[in-house]
């Protein structure tokens, strides 16, 4: 049978391997990398639309990065420094004050970050205003760690700008204040408008699993077909040996000629004079 072969547990794990390979590239990681480049291309739609709109009003509904007007009252009673950021690539804290509108509902608003003492402690900075005030911020989700806050060098902390980290009776996701509000810091710089490699990576993955069956299909046929590698290995082999043995036949039948001994004398061939 000449795909007998196919049963081998050599070939059947290559097999195996190849295959599963092939489909986690296909159907796992190529569509993985397809969705981070429609999550990009979305965050740009959305910050270009944010940048060319104008406010609406908190309350009404609104996308993610999209500009919103609040207006209230600071509660800095509840304020925490979200830890372990970078911000263009040095270390940060970002400041999140909690702020309760005229509604009377509360939320979360990120005011920009300060920079590190010595790297790991946390700076002296401008306090939030404590009179009615109106902002402008960038509406934002939750971060997904909801640890609760802790204090660390006299103040509260957190590890992810989440409500319920913060304080309870805050509602989720939090506003990222742009550039010249009240109670503003440093402004956190918006993502850079950029397409990104994901939809190339997407077809690199694609790419790597076609590969992977070409391979394998391509080693199969020629397996297949009469005299293939295994069998083409075997007859060297056999191959080998015999031109071995001849050559000791050979050797064998040189040395019938007689070599001479110790004492000169030819063995194997009698010489008359």
């Amino acid at each position: 049978m000449r795909f007998k072969f196919l049963l081998k547990p050599g070939w059947l794990a290559l097999t195996l391997a190849v295959w599963v390979f092939a489909g986690a590239c296909v159907y796992l990681l190529s569509p993985w990398q397809f969705g981070r480049n429609d999550e990009r291309q979305a965050q740009n739609s959305a910050i270009t639309r944010s940048l060319q709109n104008d406010p609406v009003p908190f309350g009404t509904k609104h996308d993610e990065w999209q500009k919103v007007e609040l207006k209230g009252r600071y509660v800095p009673e509840l304020e925490a420094l979200a830890r372990l950021r970078t911000v263009q690539g040095e270390a940060a804290f970002e400041v999140i004050t909690p702020f309760r509108t005229t509604t009377g509902r509360t939320v979360l608003v990120d005011r920009g970050y300060v920079r590190p003492v010595n790297g790991i402690k946390p700076p002296e900075f401008a306090k939030a205003p404590t009179d009615e005030v109106t902002l402008v911020g960038l509406a934002r989700p939750n971060e997904s760690n909801d640890q609760p806050a802790f204090e660390q060098d006299g103040t509260r902390q957190i590890y992810s700008i989440n409500n319920n980290a913060v304080g309870p009776g805050i509602e989720p996701g939090y506003f990222q204040l742009v550039e010249g509000q009240p109670g503003a810091l440093a402004a956190l710089p918006l993502p850079r408008i950029e397409s990104g490699p994901y939809f190339s990576y997407a077809l690199q993955w694609i790419a790597f699993g076609v590969m992977a069956i070409g391979g394998w299909l391509y080693f199969t046929i020629r397996e297949a077909r009469p005299g293939g590698v295994l069998h083409e290995g075997t007859k060297r082999k056999k191959k080998s040996i015999a031109e071995l043995l001849a050559e000791e036949g050979d050797d064998g039948a040189d040395g019938a000629g007689g070599e001479p001994d110790d004492a000169g004398q030819l063995h194997g061939t009698r010489h008359v004079t």
